[in-house]
């Protein structure tokens, strides 16, 4: 989180749409932090998208399209990959933005087997606010137990391994 992963995924969209591509963006229908239709970073930075409730949907809105955008794509159901795969096949461009890794650092949702096919990969990281060491991790603030909870920096922080797994300690001595 906080890495500026949409924040590049809107980047190279823009760059292919002033290149004259047609383009696609899609995000998971539950995405709804910061607006109903739109991609937006939290420098609030955006591009209009068309939100899905399954990655089933993706071939069929994105006919005749060159590039393909996915926000959020650890949202999205296990079956994202393939329909990626499918639309690469096709020779779209499919650009993918999500978070490799859940609050409890599991690998999340289809991420795992999205970044095993992709043919580049580009990590980005925040800053841990801690120590000012690139933050790998997502340390929940809150005390919610479910997987996901849409939210921002009211609710998640960007850490470091070592911080992450300090608060996880100083969790564990409090409970």
């Amino acid at each position: 989180m906080f890495s500026g992963k949409t924040e590049e995924l809107i980047r190279r969209l823009k760059r292919a749409k002033i290149a004259q591509q047609r383009v696609e963006i899609f995000k998971p229908l539950t995405d709804t932090r910061y607006d109903e239709v739109k991609v937006v970073s939290h420098d609030a930075n955006s591009i209009l998208s068309t939100p899905i409730n399954h990655s089933g949907q993706l071939l069929k809105l994105s006919e005749g399209v060159e590039v393909v955008g996915i926000d959020e794509a650890q949202f999205f159901d296990d079956d994202l990959p393939g329909h990626c795969t499918a639309l690469a096949n096709k020779g779209v461009r499919v650009i993918v933005a999500g978070l490799d890794m859940d609050y409890l650092g599991r690998p999340f949702g289809p991420m795992p087997n999205l970044l095993a096919i992709s043919e580049y990969i580009t990590k980005v990281h925040a800053i841990c606010p801690h120590c000012g060491n690139l933050a790998s991790h997502s340390y929940r603030l809150s005390k919610e137990g479910t997987r996901v909870v849409l939210g921002e920096k009211n609710h998640y922080e960007p850490r470091c391994r070592s911080c992450y797994q300090m608060g996880n300690i100083l969790d564990l001595k409090t409970k």
